[in-house]
């Protein structure tokens, strides 16, 4: 595993707000807040033992606002990308003998404001919108038009997911709410039937007792509006067996302090979490499965909390770090950490598995490579009628500054130092730190309930990979262990 932060102009030193990887040609798109969207080729470096670079390919140049978010169709023939001022625009790729162009196809109009996340449905027949004026909307890609629009919510909602199997649609917002919608078909007067999604679950707090005592209070689940981020990316597993939530926070106690938390949903139980990841000093603000399934390993399959026939792989964002988890280990298989001065916008895994890249409101972006068969054995995995598997092309590759890999014995001293250069607003030393042996994340079970509502109506200069930091003496903050939740 190789990576660094890349240092290039990527958006002329603007904040990068979103990228997402091609799932065909595995090109990587990026946008933010110089209103363009910029495609990039990923060059490898495995050959000459380099980190990867990317090459400039083309810019897609529409969108008056800054772009928050975009996202590939599953076909790859389409890219939805949403902006500043509820502006969202549909491009569509035009191949030909030479070169592939990207082309505005539709201008879809409803959202009053801002657009901070979207999400294609299976087929990519749909599309759904969270904006800052509360509301997330469905969209008819194919009329261009409005299908459903859900404003239930109080607040900004920052983050969007489509269930694969297309069941589920789910929305988390700074109200402090999670809400699951599912699908309740309606059948018009031809017998044709229209899809239709309503408010089944309302994820809010948890009861917590009161010391010995039996009486129990309700705590919230998600921090509040005060969250120093624009996005709550969710993400489905690409099986859909679980969902995954940002922004948790999580109180193991009424008087103990809240801890920051990554929530696992189960597809068997989307009224509860089912389990709780901690997520160190900071707050979760983008989570995203890997779209590639592996083989277990079997060394550590009566560890895991996931019983699955195979391995799904995911990325865990806080404001200044990722955790990367597999669903065969209890603990983090990588955490990557100091790598950017500004908060982490979003992550995405290319098609293949081979790279993961983040986006950061500094400017720049990081990406690391893995070798080849350095995540497991992929396999393919039914999703529907649709198989998944790393079948994908491979890219050419080039050069950027390295990222350290090391063993880290004691992440408790990481964390310190990570605090320390914080305050002292030092550049960060750039690292991957590999330990799946020695983290000292163990989870542990409880028996808090979570608080849900059922609703049955329908709801209309850049950084540097190596710098030499002093750390700090000071002692590290006590580590947090993450809690499992029983079913």
């Amino acid at each position: 595993m190789k990576g660094g932060t890349i240092q290039i102009s990527w958006h002329d030193g603007k904040p990068v707000l979103t990228l997402d990887f091609h799932p065909i040609s595995g090109l990587l798109a990026t946008a933010g807040a110089d209103y363009d969207i910029k495609l990039w080729l990923i060059n490898s470096g495995q050959a000459e033992k380099k980190v990867p670079s990317v090459s400039y390919q083309s810019s897609l140049t529409y969108h008056g606002c800054a772009v928050n978010t975009i996202r590939f169709s599953r076909s790859g023939e389409l890219l939805a990308s949403g902006a500043d001022g509820g502006e969202l625009i549909i491009w569509k790729l035009h191949p030909s003998e030479t070169n592939q162009s990207w082309k505005v196809h539709k201008s879809l109009s409803f959202h009053r404001k801002d657009v901070l996340d979207l999400q294609w449905s299976p087929d990519d027949a749909y599309l759904i919108s969270g904006s800052v004026d509360n509301s997330c909307i469905i969209w008819d890609v194919n009329k261009g038009s409005v299908h459903q629009i859900l404003d239930a919510q109080c607040h900004y909602v920052q983050g969007v997911a489509w269930d694969p199997l297309a069941k589920y649609v789910a929305s988390l917002s700074s109200d402090r709410t999670c809400r699951i919608y599912v699908n309740k078909p309606q059948t018009k007067s031809k017998g044709v039937e229209k899809m239709n999604y309503v408010c089944q679950h309302v994820i809010t707090k948890a009861d917590q007792q009161r010391g010995d005592e039996t009486k129990t209070i309700k705590t919230h689940l998600f921090h509040d509006e005060t969250l120093p981020s624009f996005f709550r990316r969710l993400s489905w597993s690409p099986d859909g067996s679980f969902l995954l939530i940002p922004a948790g926070s999580f109180k193991v106690s009424p008087t103990s302090e809240a801890v920051n938390a990554t929530y696992v949903f189960s597809r068997k139980d989307l009224s509860r979490p089912a389990l709780q990841l901690p997520g160190a000093s900071k707050p979760v603000v983008v989570v995203r499965f890997c779209p590639v399934a592996f083989k277990l390993r079997g060394s550590n399959s009566e560890e895991g909390f996931f019983k699955l026939p195979y391995r799904l792989i995911f990325a865990i964002a806080t404001l200044n770090s990722v955790y990367i988890y597999d669903t065969e280990c209890v603990a983090p298989i990588a955490v990557l950490a100091g790598l950017h001065y500004a908060a982490i916008t979003d992550i995405t895994w290319s098609p293949n598995a081979s790279y993961l890249a983040l986006s950061s409101q500094d400017g720049y972006c990081t990406l690391v490579e893995f070798e080849d068969n350095e995540l497991g054995e992929s396999i393919p995995i039914s999703v529907g009628n649709n198989p998944v598997n790393a079948e994908e092309k491979k890219h050419d590759l080039e050069k950027a500054d390295e990222l350290m890999t090391e063993k880290t014995p004691d992440e408790s001293k990481k964390l310190a130092e990570l605090e320390q250069n914080e305050e002292n607003k030092q550049p960060l030393p750039s690292k991957i730190t590999t330990d799946g042996e020695e983290k000292e994340h163990v989870m542990q079970k409880t028996d808090d309930e979570v608080m849900t509502e059922t609703r049955h109506e329908e709801e209309n200069q850049p950084l540097q990979s190596k710098v030499n930091t002093p750390v700090s003496n000071k002692p590290a903050r006590k580590r947090i262990t993450p809690m499992a939740i029983d079913p």
